[in-house]
């Protein structure tokens, strides 16, 4: 995790996961809160392919802090908290 560089576009993403409703509209398939965001909104917010949004979505999800959900034909992603607070948890530690 921590040879992981830090990416602006990375941490937006997990911002805007936090209140995921405040920050898209709402989704034909799948609840914004319960299941998690689409990766093509996610990539439509960043403003950038959708190849490129998978690339960080994919990695924040191998590091734990994203849960992946298949919906239909379509991922679906949110924040896993409790693995974000144990991360943060560490960092206070001092690691």
């Amino acid at each position: 995790m921590l040879r992981t560089p830090v990416s602006e576009r990375r941490l937006a993403i997990l911002e805007w996961l936090k209140d995921p409703a405040r920050h898209f509209p709402p989704q034909r398939h799948g609840d914004l809160v319960e299941d998690g965001v689409s990766a093509d909104a996610l990539a439509a917010k960043l403003g950038v392919h959708r190849r490129v949004a998978d690339t960080h979505l994919t990695l924040l999800a191998d590091l734990g802090l994203l849960r992946a959900k298949r919906i239909r034909r379509r991922t679906h992603y949110r924040r896993d908290e409790m693995r974000i607070a144990e991360v943060a948890r560490m960092f206070e530690k001092g690691w």
